[in-house]
């Protein structure tokens, strides 16, 4: 199965160029304190608002701040954003729509109203009012995405299980006695997570620019810490005469959120095993 899915991922030109971006942005991300040739709370009040140079090659902002410095910094926290709050999503997701979808009956029920109350909240202004109660920081983020964004989730795993449930490899599981919870974590999960693999992938990108949003805001990482929103949030003042500090943290979240979609469509396409039929 795992050779069908990366070869017919390999013919897909445009998800193969999004996973090699990727992969480049976590090396990025990864080697940052080697990569930077600046700190990125480094100032230099002599070299404010340079236009890009050699020396600078992304130019500089309102305090002297390298800003490819700043732009490779920032790569960490919208990448680990990313990567926990869907981490947390995922997990909470997947376990309501494992119990909903295996046992049926009034859990289902309960709990899928419980999902349809949460999609029913305006998501985006859910998460301002809990940032706006807690104080702003990386960690509030994060935890405040992955708590508002289970829910899509959770319908495709319920949907998975409906449909597993009944298969003959779990009749054969309880027939042989094995348990609710080795059945639905041993037997279930492994088979019902390629639509999740493909939601978090999306999720990720989702997530990515949730973060920008409220950085840019002022309501997500806080100077002098780096991330891709609040570098914007420097450049909006000086949009006329500085030029770069909207270009280029603005180009890398285009850039980072289309390579994850791009994978998320290939992972789509790839995983469906409609499209099979055809493989050796």
């Amino acid at each position: 199965m795992i050779r069908i899915v990366w070869r017919r991922f390999r013919e897909n030109p445009l998800s193969v160029t999004g996973l090699i971006i990727i992969l480049i942005l976590a090396t990025v991300a990864l080697f940052a304190p080697l990569i930077a040739p600046y700190g990125p709370a480094t100032i230099n009040v002599y070299n404010v608002l340079s236009p890009p140079d050699s020396a600078h090659p992304f130019g500089t902002d309102d305090l002297g701040r390298d800003v490819l410095s700043r732009v490779i910094w920032g790569s960490r926290i919208s990448l680990s954003v990313g990567f926990i709050a869907i981490g947390i999503a995922i997990t909470i997701g997947t376990v309501i729509g494992a119990v909903a979808g295996f046992y049926g009956g009034i859990v289902d029920a309960v709990l899928m109203r419980f999902v349809d109350i949460m999609l029913s909240i305006p998501t985006f202004f859910l998460m301002l009012a809990a940032i706006a109660v807690l104080e702003p920081s990386i960690n509030i983020i994060m935890i405040v995405i992955g708590l508002t964004g289970w829910m899509d989730v959770a319908r495709l795993v319920r949907a998975e299980f409906l449909t597993l449930k009944e298969r003959d490899f779990v009749l054969a599981a309880r027939a042989i006695g094995a348990n609710d919870s080795r059945i639905i974590f041993r037997h279930i999960i492994p088979n019902a997570l390629s639509p999740v693999f493909v939601a978090a992938t999306f999720g990720i990108a989702g997530a990515i620019l949730t973060e920008s949003a409220f950085s840019f805001l002022g309501l997500g990482v806080q100077p002098p810490q780096a991330s891709w929103g609040n570098i914007l949030t420097s450049g909006k003042d000086y949009i006329t005469v500085a030029w770069w500090l909207s270009l280029f943290p603005g180009f890398a979240i285009l850039i980072t959120v289309l390579s994850y979609n791009l994978v998320g469509e290939g992972l789509r396409d790839s995983l469906d095993p409609r499209l099979w039929q055809n493989e050796k």
